[in-house]
């Protein structure tokens, strides 16, 4: 049985609605960057838009955030009293997202069953975390969802398969349109079809395949492992966010469980052409990095070359070493292992960098201390979920901000009358 099931899913109508202004980036893109926000607030100006039932996290920490999210309920409700969505019923949504690049990643809507998930470390749930959940990101977002009547997602989930068999049979079906539009802000395009009983019926018969036990731990390499079937992509503490909540409502035995046990969620194929892994680096500002350089050199054993190959920039040096002394199944693990550990008996301050030419400006001194580390393999992502439990935080990132999901389909999570 798979944790994805078809559902019934909101569609903005098009007659009523602008969709370039309806559909915006998810909460947690340019959380550095108000004016993007703020270009986003203009373009939408008074018209209907995913802007004003969402948060974006870049709000999250001002004073104002808890009437923000009073008026997003609001805004909920009135949306659906003005009739602004069309109900897809039982279905999945074929999506087509046309990336900045001009490459396509297809993606499949539906939801994810909540009793199939668990986000803590040596979860063997169907559906994983691929990055440690840090348990304090929870709560602050437990507050936008917990009096919400709609969820709209940005979670994007990854399967492993090399054959093709789930989404990509689909795109050569000739399927209902329910929206086609360019996006905002350099998004591109998106397109969207209904996936009905017939069709749908094959996209679960094929996952089932791939959920097989036997061809599961054959295929890794493993003895009697839980199946892995659903990894983490985007959106991992929102959908935490979303198991929180239902388990909550279902202590308290609440009406609202049953739909409070689904969350609204994009599958991918880890290989699509379109989606490709790009590295996260580390600087660690106010250390001695000679010193910290040394202890690294014991601990895991560093040398010219080794199994986990990484680069070091420091007061003007680019040197390259080798782990002999793995602590985790990729060289970010082994060196985020011991930055933890070394910053927290030494002090200093981590950062999160993308591009080797930040990471080589930023370590000109003595005091800055940079890790360029290698882009982890898409191959790699559930060999490693698997064995590990769960990647170091930032391991890698899924194309660039304006490449993520942009919010367009909806589905109502409370018992309501409107």
């Amino acid at each position: 049985m798979t944790a994805f099931k078809p559902a019934d899913i909101l569609i903005p109508n098009s007659e009523k609605i602008e969709m370039k202004k309806w559909s915006v980036v998810a909460c947690d893109q340019y959380t550095s960057e108000p004016a993007y926000w703020e270009d986003v607030a203009q373009i939408v100006g008074d018209s209907p838009s995913t802007l004003n039932l969402t948060l974006p996290e870049i709000f999250l920490d001002k004073p104002d955030c808890e009437n923000r999210i009073k008026q997003i309920n609001e805004n909920m409700i009135s949306y659906l009293k003005k009739d602004l969505f069309n109900l897809h019923k039982n279905c999945f949504i074929l999506v087509k997202r046309t990336q900045a690049d001009g490459k396509i990643r297809a993606g499949l809507v539906g939801v994810i069953d909540l009793e199939m998930y668990d986000y803590h470390k040596g979860s063997a749930s169907q559906v994983r975390a691929t990055e440690a959940t840090v348990a304090s990101r929870i709560p602050p977002r437990v507050k936008i969802r917990e009096n919400a009547v709609l969820e709209l997602p940005h979670i994007m989930i990854l399967i492993d398969d090399p054959e093709f068999t789930v989404i990509e049979p689909l795109l050569t079906k000739k399927l209902q349109r329910v929206y086609d539009f360019d996006l905002m802000k350099n998004g591109g395009h998106l397109q969207g079809s209904i996936v009905k009983k017939s069709d749908a019926d094959e996209v679960l018969a094929a996952l089932d395949k791939l959920s097989d036990r036997a061809k599961f731990n054959e295929k890794y390499g493993l003895k009697n492992e839980e199946v892995l079937l659903y990894a983490m992509g985007d959106g991992n503490h929102s959908l935490a966010t979303a198991k929180e909540c239902y388990e909550k409502l279902k202590r308290e035995g609440s009406p609202d469980a049953e739909l409070a046990r689904y969350a609204l969620a994009e599958v991918v194929n880890l290989h699509s052409p379109a989606l490709e892994f790009e590295a996260i680096h580390r600087v660690i500002f106010d250390v001695d990095a000679e010193n910290l350089l040394c202890k690294m050199t014991k601990e895991l054993g560093l040398e010219n070359s080794g199994s986990q190959s990484f680069k070091v920039y420091y007061d003007g040096k680019a040197l390259e070493f080798g782990i002999t002394k793995p602590t985790s199944n990729l060289a970010v693990g082994s060196v985020q292992g011991f930055l933890d550990k070394y910053l927290a008996e030494n002090g200093g301050r981590i950062d999160y960098i993308h591009g080797e030419d930040v990471v080589r400006s930023l370590c000109k001194n003595s005091s800055t201390i940079g890790f360029l580390l290698p882009t982890m393999k898409k191959t790699e992502l559930f060999p490693t979920v698997i064995r590990d439990g769960a990647l170091p935080r930032k391991t890698f990132s899924m194309g660039h901000a304006n490449d993520k999901r942009f919010y367009c389909e909806a589905r109502i999570i409370k018992n309501l009358e409107v």
